[in-house]
């Protein structure tokens, strides 16, 4: 019996081995290319695009760099790339996430060591890090609930917490284009990438 095959193949040319993901097979192009045509919110948002994991994840990365003002730069990067496994993994709702069971996040965990060690990242983030990447994480995903995926406030308030009103941006989201966004998350990424 033949095994199944456990990877694919990049627009870079890479096969990258789902299983035992190497940093050598890891290219940001990919990631950048990837994560700007994955839906958030399964596409059930507002606008003529979807709004994307690379354009959530600039918007984290804004929002952290907000709340952690004096944040080292690596870990602007970590914030970045917190959900770059997604590139080939896709952007599950929590409740789907739920329902797979650990498998899901055992892939994740692997992809996330490969992508942080391909850029200089530990693989395994400081837990206090995690936490502020979460907060930031988490407000972005209130702000997107109310402006593009039609919760209420009150809906976000239960799933997500109530924001501190201090620390949400006076932005208005709209989706861009995948390409417009894929050059935004690259261009943070250099930015970023440069001085770690």
């Amino acid at each position: 019996m033949t095994s199944k095959r456990a990877w694919q193949r990049m627009l870079s040319g890479r096969r990258l081995d789902l299983l035992h993901p190497s940093p050598l097979d890891i290219e940001i192009e990919d990631i950048a290319h990837g994560l700007s045509f994955v839906a958030r919110w399964n596409g059930q948002t507002h606008g003529d695009y979807p709004y994307s994991v690379a354009e959530h994840s600039v918007f984290v990365t804004e929002l952290f760099t907000r709340l952690n003002p004096r944040i080292d730069r690596k870990w602007r990067l970590a914030a970045l790339l917190h959900d770059a496994p997604e590139y080939v993994i896709g952007d599950m709702i929590s409740p789907v996430k739920s329902a797979v069971g650990p498998a899901y996040k055992e892939m994740d965990d692997r992809l996330t060591a490969a992508i942080h060690q391909k850029f200089g990242l530990p693989a395994k983030i400081p837990d206090l890090i995690k936490r502020q990447i979460k907060r930031a994480d988490t407000l972005s995903a209130w702000l997107e609930a109310v402006q593009l995926a039609g919760f209420s406030s009150d809906e976000a308030d239960k799933l997500f917490g109530k924001p501190v009103l201090k620390d949400l941006p006076n932005r208005n989201l709209r989706p861009h284009p995948p390409m417009e966004v894929k050059g935004q998350f690259l261009e943070v990424f250099h930015d970023l990438i440069d001085s770690v």
